[in-house]
């Protein structure tokens, strides 16, 4: 099968939370034999920012973030493609992508979007309901997307979607997995994330406010945005953190936290590329409390789960090193036998059995 894959970036984590989703969805593609081309805008300085270099995986074409010259020629050369796919948030063009992607619609082929952050989506359409993209939404063939669960099925459905199906995000464990600590990531409590209006104010729950709580503790925050953020004096702020140390990062500290943005949360069943990077790294995992958790990892054995940040501080204080290190062992096992990208794919490749376009299959 030949995919076209319109999205943000492939080569840059750079304020693109989506890279590492694509990155493992798209080699576990390749690894099933099929190809690939993503095309991304050159925008948001994501190229001068670039921490992988052109995969062997797939093909990347950089069209110019300006002007619809470059996104035109993109579009022409996707056309071809079995299937053809529009990501979410790819941050220019989106209205423009999301119906020209349609156009090319015909016998031979399915035109899919997929949601790499359904709940913003989905607000947003319901909001609005002259919002362009609701109007398009029973045009394509399905709408894959990556969390969310029967609410954001069920809320697809509403707005006339042919099929939603989860393609949850999962373990890449060819870059993600245990290496050994850093001296400079030493600490009891690690988070990354950009900051985010939909993330902030949980941030300051479950990290500042525990920090605030536990001073005697040393505390670790990385992502973009936070430098002139108020914090507590037992918090170190790193900046933003390159993929390539995102192993070393949530191997060293005794734990780490995930923090989900305000909507993921209230939507549930929609757990974060750091679930799985954290718990591919054999890191003992706090996360914020969300429904759903319980089909990725178990509570209490496999993940620690927090109501607020007194939870945060509790789990920190009572933690000792072989305590958290057995969780994390017992996480990796889960994601390892369950959660990684070659399983989901699978799950793709089983959604788009026996749909077959001008008699031909596409798996």
């Amino acid at each position: 099968m030949n995919v076209a894959f319109f999205g943000s970036s492939l080569v840059s984590a750079y304020w693109n939370g989506a890279a590492t989703y694509y990155r493992g969805i798209i080699r576990a593609l390749d690894e099933r034999g099929h190809q690939i081309t993503f095309y991304e805008p050159d925008a948001y300085g994501r190229q001068q920012h670039r921490d992988i270099e052109d995969p062997s995986w797939a093909r990347v074409v950089v069209y110019p973030g300006e002007g619809t010259d470059g996104v035109g020629r993109a579009l022409d050369e996707a056309k071809s493609a079995d299937l053809i796919v529009k990501a979410s948030g790819v941050g220019v063009f989106d209205e423009l992508l999301e119906a020209a992607v349609v156009n090319l619609k015909r016998p031979s082929n399915l035109v899919a979007f997929w949601d790499v952050d359904a709940p913003a989506t989905l607000d947003r359409v319901q909001g609005n309901p002259s919002d362009p993209f609701r109007p398009l939404i029973p045009r394509y063939d399905l709408v894959l997307t990556y969390g969310g669960g029967e609410p954001v099925i069920n809320a697809y459905k509403a707005l006339g979607a042919r099929e939603c199906v989860p393609i949850y995000n999962a373990l890449d464990p060819s870059t993600h997995f245990p290496v050994p600590p850093e001296p400079r990531f030493e600490g009891d409590l690690g988070f990354l994330g950009n900051r985010l209006p939909d993330r902030e104010a949980r941030v300051e729950e479950f990290f500042l406010r525990a920090a605030q709580a536990a001073p005697e503790r040393r505390f670790l925050i990385g992502g973009s945005g936070w430098g002139d953020k108020a914090m507590p004096a037992n918090v170190s702020y790193l900046g933003h953190v390159y993929t390539a140390d995102h192993n070393a990062f949530n191997r060293t500290p005794m734990a780490v936290l995930n923090i989900s943005r305000e909507s993921m949360a209230r939507y549930g069943f929609s757990p974060a590329t750091r679930v799985f990077e954290a718990a591919g790294a054999g890191a003992c995992l706090i996360t914020d409390e969300w429904i759903g958790i319980e089909q990725f990892l178990e509570p209490d054995r496999e993940v620690l789960v927090a109501r607020n940040g007194d939870d945060v501080a509790a789990f920190v204080e009572s933690l000792t090193p072989e305590i958290a290190r057995h969780i994390g062992d017992a996480a990796l096992k889960r994601v390892l036998s369950e959660h990684t990208y070659a399983h989901r794919v699978l799950e793709l490749e089983q959604t788009l059995e026996g749909k077959r376009v001008a008699g031909v299959s596409l798996v």
